[in-house]
């Protein structure tokens, strides 16, 4: 092997490559028991069940996000709650109450950024299922909270804490789903979890409103999250934990049975070989002589956190910042002043309550129904167009809101009602989904957890700020507060355009390929990522731009030996 890194062929038989990689996998030796082990942990679910099976789970846990989300829209005008909490009556007389209002939506916000910041610690030791499983857990305790409030005090102890659990969930569910769906597929799979955002926010608040004798009014619909949480919280354990996780945490047999499992092929496969070695090399390169097993929770997140600042071949420090401003820009393009004030806002245009819910409801439902778009579009036009198509198109619905809010009138406003609908679609179109998949799919193995929670902690520190901004800037500059998202959203395509790597057709691993490939010939990752001649990682020349001998395999913690020595590789060129 040449001692530097050589640039692939422009002319690169991908599939020979492949071809000739799986070959190599079919004579590599393992220990005696290891195919024992494997059998061992024979997992039942397979194939597409199995990918039934983890997208629906995926899809329960950003259903009751999106629900959590969604719920307190009508809530917060239901004469049942403003009698139960008059700090949300936004009157003349309360002026402050408007900050009141968007301190008890934003304070959920606090608790999920807490959430986010934890799994820094407890995030990559309990791995994905059981950090699920924890955040469902404390979530539903803060439902229960939130369901029994009778003080104003309480209830915002109870926003944090159910804010703490989603914080938790929503900083794993994507790196979970992504660790266990094939590339070509992932950016479908995980759109769905987008998908069932939009689903939470529901017309069951609408359906309430008429319960006006009763508390039941708003503690119903506050109560109902319980069930997303208990079915998560059961199903979870019928699942596979990721396979990226059980390599890194030395458990090869197990990380192959599930391999094996989401493939439905038998273990000596040559895919389903080439895919646990390209796994096994990632951890190599990344985890030299390291078990974490031995470290403790804190060790690990200093070793985490300095390999984020990194910027070597991995990259890590450019990947993990893109991804943190990629959930800043969700946040910035004004969504959450959808989400959070339909209700309000439809009020504000002169409809009735009933009215303005039904038109609520009925935006919510045409949200959901937009969502499918990037689901069908996602790997077909891949992440980036997505992304620049619906930024364009919400910075010029929000430029329209603001001048029919200048001119004011009925037809004016009838208008401004049809462009909330449009700004729906053209964040479900490009944001909604992605904001979740991309930041999953940029980082690499040994700092994905650490990048994946800084980018969701990221996400609520932003909805914080937005969710606490509007309110007060409504009744302050009313549609001015439609200009400012307007320049936020034009600031954000020249963003996405020059500093967004493609990560639609690659898989988790081929991502450290293609920021090697641009950190040694001091190229821009974004158009390296449009290339089609970088190889596949897991075939020796991904190894050789890499900087992985082609003889070095992390040894398993298990008792799992080497594998054979290098001379049984073949070379590059």
């Amino acid at each position: 092997m040449s001692s530097s890194p050589t640039a692939p062929s422009e002319k690169v038989d991908q599939q020979h490559l492949e071809k000739a990689h799986v070959e190599q996998f079919e004579t590599r030796r393992y220990p005696p028991d290891f195919e024992a082990e494997v059998a061992k942990n024979h997992i039942p679910l397979r194939g597409r069940l199995l990918t039934a099976g983890l997208a629906f789970i995926a899809g329960t846990g950003f259903t009751l996000f999106g629900y959590d989300q969604g719920v307190m829209s009508s809530l917060l005008t239901g004469n049942q709650f403003e009698a139960q909490f008059p700090q949300v009556v936004v009157e003349s007389s309360h002026p402050n109450h408007a900050t009141l209002q968007s301190f008890i939506i934003a304070i959920y916000e606090v608790g999920c950024l807490a959430g986010a910041l934890t799994n820094l610690v407890i995030g990559d030791p309990l791995g994905r299922r059981r950090t699920i499983a924890l955040g469902g857990v404390i979530m539903a305790i803060g439902a229960i909270l939130q369901t029994t409030s009778f003080s104003f005090a309480q209830l915002i102890v109870a926003r944090i804490v159910t804010g703490f659990g989603n914080g938790m969930i929503t900083s794993t569910v994507p790196t979970y789903h992504a660790e266990c769906s094939p590339a070509a597929s992932r950016g479908q799979l995980i759109m769905l979890e987008g998908c069932m955002i939009v689903f939470g926010v529901t017309w069951i608040d609408f359906g309430c409103y008429f319960m006006t004798n009763s508390s039941a009014q708003w503690r119903l619909p506050l109560a109902l999250q319980l069930v997303f949480e208990l079915i998560m919280i059961c199903f979870i354990w019928f699942l596979p934990e990721s396979p990226r996780w059980l390599v890194k945490h030395g458990r090869d047999a197990e990380a192959m049975a599930v391999i094996s499992a989401l493939e439905d092929k038998p273990f000596s496969d040559g895919e389903v070989q080439r895919t646990f070695h390209a796994i096994r090399e990632a951890v190599a390169m990344e985890f030299p002589g390291l078990s974490d097993k031995k470290q403790s929770s804190f060790d690990v997140l200093k070793t985490q956190m300095k390999e984020l600042l990194t910027n070597d071949r991995s990259q890590n420090f450019r990947r993990a910042s893109i991804g943190i401003v990629c959930q800043m820009m969700q946040q910035l393009t004004g969504i959450n002043l959808v989400t959070y004030y339909a209700t309000i806002l439809f009020q504000r245009l002169g409809l009735s309550d009933i009215n303005s819910r039904i038109i609520a409801s009925a935006n919510g439902t045409e949200y959901f129904l937009a969502s499918w778009i990037a689901y069908y579009f996602v790997e077909r036009v891949h992440r980036r167009t997505l992304m620049l198509v619906g930024t364009i198109g919400q910075c010029i619905t929000m430029a329209l809101l603001a001048i029919m809010g200048a001119i004011d009138n009925g037809p004016a406003n009838v208008f401004s009602a049809v462009l909330l609908f449009a700004f729906n679609t053209f964040f479900a179109i490009g944001w909604l989904g992605m904001g979740w998949l991309y930041p999953a799919e940029l980082s690499g193995l040994r700092t994905r957890t650490a990048a994946n929670a800084l980018s969701t902690a990221s996400n609520w520190t932003w909805n914080f700020v937005v969710v606490m901004v509007v309110g007060p800037s409504f009744n302050n500059i009313n549609w001015g507060t439609y200009i400012v998202f307007a320049v936020l959203n034009a600031l954000i395509v020249p963003g996405v355009y020059f500093f967004f790597p493609e990560t639609g057709g690659r898989s988790l691993e081929d991502m450290d390929v293609v920021f090697a490939y641009a950190h040694i010939h001091n190229l821009d990752p974004v158009k390296v990522s449009l290339r089609k001649d970088i190889p596949p990682a897991g075939t020796p020349e991904a190894d050789e731009i890499l900087g992985v001998h082609p003889g070095l395999r992390r040894r398993a913690s298990q008792g799992t030996s080497e594998d054979t020595d290098s001379s049984s590789e073949p070379k590059s060129t």
